[in-house]
C-alpha cells in the first residue's frame, strides 16, 4: 500500500486524479504556460444535443423562464424616468436536486456510468453535492461526499449543515470535516483508496453540462418572441456557472449578450481562516471565491480548470449580504417565489442593474435555488448574531463583511458596485508569472493570455509590462 501522510497523497495528486477523471491533461499542454483549452473542452465528447439527452433522461433542464412583472414595476417606480429594464429569471429550483449545479452533476454521472466506474466523488459544501447525489441515486451508482462544515470548534452553519442533510437523503455518504487542508488530503485518499470517478466542479464535463442553462435562455425568449437578451447576470463563484452559461449563449448564437458576473461582497473575510468560516452569511457565490478563482482558475481540484470566467465576463459587480437577504424576501412576497439566499446574489445585482437599462431591455436572472430549513434567510441571520455578528436595518453601504449584515430600509439602496475586471486580468498574469517561473512570454503564450483575459495581443503586452 502506498504512504498516506499527507505530503505523500499530495505528491501523487496528478497521478490520482488522472485514474478518477478519465483524462491526461499533459496532452493539452502546449507549453509552460499555454494548453489547449478549445481541445480539452471537446474531450467531454457529447455534443449539446446529446448533453440535452442526457440531461432528460433524469428529468434535468428545460426549466421555466418567468418574467417578473412585479418587481419590474418596482424597478420603474424607483428608476429615471424611461428607464427598468424587464426582468426575467430561469427558475433553476426546479431541477431534481433543486438547483442548476444539477446540469453539472448529469453530465459527470453519466460518464462515470457509461465509462464503469463503481461510484463518484465530490467534495463541496453545498448545492452539487446534493445534485451529485440525486445524480447517482438515479444511475445506481455509490456516491461520497466530502464537505467542508465545521470550524474549530464544531460549529457548522446552518445552510451548510442542510445541503449535508440533503446529500445524505439521496443516499449519498457524506464526510463532515473541518475547514482546513484536510479537506483536499482527504478527497484524495477516497478518490484512490475507493476508484471512484472525481465528479468534479471543475471538469470540461461539468461544465458542458451548464451550457444547456445558457442555451435554454436564448432559445426560450425567441420561442416566446423576446428580442434576446441584453445582458445575463450569473452569480460568480468558482467560475462554472459562468463559463458555462456564457458558452451556451454564444452555440445558441446569442454572443452578444453581455455575461455580468455577481459576487457577494465579503472583502476582508479569509475563506480558508478558521475564524472566519462562520463569520460570512453565504457559503458560496462571494468575493472570497469569484476573485481567487477567476484571478488563478487552475487552484482548482484538477490540473486545468474547464471553469475560466476571464474568457468570458463582460462586467463584474458585487452586492452586500444584507441586499441579497432583502431581495430574497422581495421575491417571495411580491413574484410569490419563496427561494434560497445564495441563488438571490445575481437577482440583487440585476435589481440594481435594471434601473440604468432602458425600458425595452431584458436582464435575465441566470439561476435561482431551492430553500429549506438551514437555507432560509432566518437560520443564516440567527446563526450570524450566536456568532456576534450585527444585523440590522440601514444603510448597506456601511456593512462590513465579518461585523455587520445590514438589511436595507428602501429598494433605492441596492447598488450593483463595479469591480475593476482589468485589475484583477493583472492579477491573472500576475499569477501565471508566478507560479509557472517563466521570465519572457512570446509567441503561442501571449496569443493564449489574449484568449485566457479577452484582450488583444498588444494589450497583453502592455499589461505584462506593467508588472514589477
Amino acid at each position: 500500500m502506498p504512504a498516506d501522510d499527507y505530503q505523500a497523497v499530495m505528491a501523487r495528486k496528478n497521478q490520482i486524479m488522472k485514474k478518477a477523471v478519465g483524462l491526461d491533461y499533459s496532452r493539452f499542454s502546449r507549453s509552460e504556460i499555454a494548453f489547449d483549452y478549445g481541445r480539452m473542452m471537446a474531450e467531454v465528447g457529447y455534443s449539446l444535443a446529446e448533453i440535452i439527452k442526457i440531461q432528460q433522461a433524469t428529468g434535468v433542464g428545460n426549466t421555466p423562464l418567468l418574467e417578473l412583472k412585479n418587481l419590474t414595476a418596482l424597478v420603474r417606480k424607483i428608476a429615471p424616468r424611461g428607464k427598468g429594464a424587464r426582468i426575467f429569471l430561469k427558475d433553476e429550483a426546479a431541477n431534481p436536486s433543486g438547483s442548476f449545479k444539477a446540469r453539472r452533476a448529469a453530465v459527470s454521472v453519466y460518464h462515470a456510468e457509461k465509462n464503469g466506474y463503481d461510484g463518484v466523488v465530490a467534495a463541496t459544501s453545498g448545492n452539487y453535492g446534493a445534485a451529485v447525489a440525486s445524480q447517482a441515486a438515479m444511475r445506481n451508482l455509490k456516491c461520497i461526499i466530502v464537505q467542508e462544515v465545521f470550524d474549530r470548534q464544531g460549529q457548522g452553519q446552518p445552510e451548510i449543515l442542510e445541503k449535508g442533510r440533503k446529500c445524505e437523503a439521496y443516499g449519498a455518504e457524506v464526510l463532515q470535516l473541518s475547514v482546513g487542508p484536510e479537506l483536499f488530503y482527504t478527497f484524495l485518499r477516497v478518490l484512490e483508496e475507493t476508484g471512484y470517478f472525481n465528479a468534479s466542479l471543475y471538469t470540461p464535463f461539468g461544465i458542458a453540462g451548464v451550457e444547456t442553462l445558457g442555451a435554454e435562455i436564448a432559445t426560450q425568449l425567441r420561442a416566446r418572441g423576446e428580442r434576446e437578451a441584453d445582458a445575463v447576470v450569473i452569480t460568480h463563484a468558482g467560475g462554472g456557472n459562468l463559463t458555462g452559461t456564457a458558452r451556451g449563449l454564444i452555440k445558441a448564437n446569442s454572443g452578444k449578450t453581455k455575461i455580468i458576473g455577481a459576487s457577494v461582497d465579503l472583502s476582508g473575510l479569509h475563506m480558508a481562516s478558521d475564524r472566519d468560516f462562520n463569520r460570512k452569511s453565504f457559503t458560496t457565490g462571494h468575493t472570497g471565491f469569484g476573485v481567487p478563482f477567476a484571478s488563478w482558475p487552475d487552484r482548482a481540484d484538477v490540473p486545468r480548470n474547464a471553469a475560466r470566467a476571464l474568457r468570458y465576463i463582460d462586467r463584474y459587480v458585487t452586492v452586500k449580504q444584507g441586499e441579497v437577504f432583502y431581495l430574497t424576501e422581495a421575491l417571495a412576497q411580491l413574484e410569490g417565489l419563496e427561494r434560497g439566499p445564495a441563488g438571490n446574489t445575481s437577482l440583487a445585482a440585476a435589481f440594481a442593474l435594471a434601473q440604468t437599462m432602458e425600458q425595452g431591455q431584458i436582464i435575465v436572472v441566470q439561476e435561482t435555488e431551492y430553500t429549506g430549513a438551514g437555507k432560509h434567510p432566518l437560520a443564516q441571520l440567527n446563526f450570524a448574531r450566536e456568532n456576534g455578528i450585527r444585523v440590522e436595518r440601514g444603510n448597506p453601504d456601511l456593512e462590513k463583511a465579518g461585523e455587520s449584515v445590514i438589511i436595507p430600509e428602501r429598494p433605492e439602496q441596492i447598488k450593483a458596485r463595479e469591480l475593476d475586471l482589468d485589475r484583477i486580468k493583472l492579477s491573472y498574469l500576475k499569477n501565471i508569472l508566478k507560479n509557472t517561473g517563466v521570465k519572457k512570454i512570446e509567441g503561442e503564450d501571449l496569443v493564449f493570455l489574449a484568449e485566457e483575459i479577452k484582450k488583444s495581443i498588444a494589450e497583453v503586452r502592455a499589461m505584462l509590462n506593467r508588472l514589477p
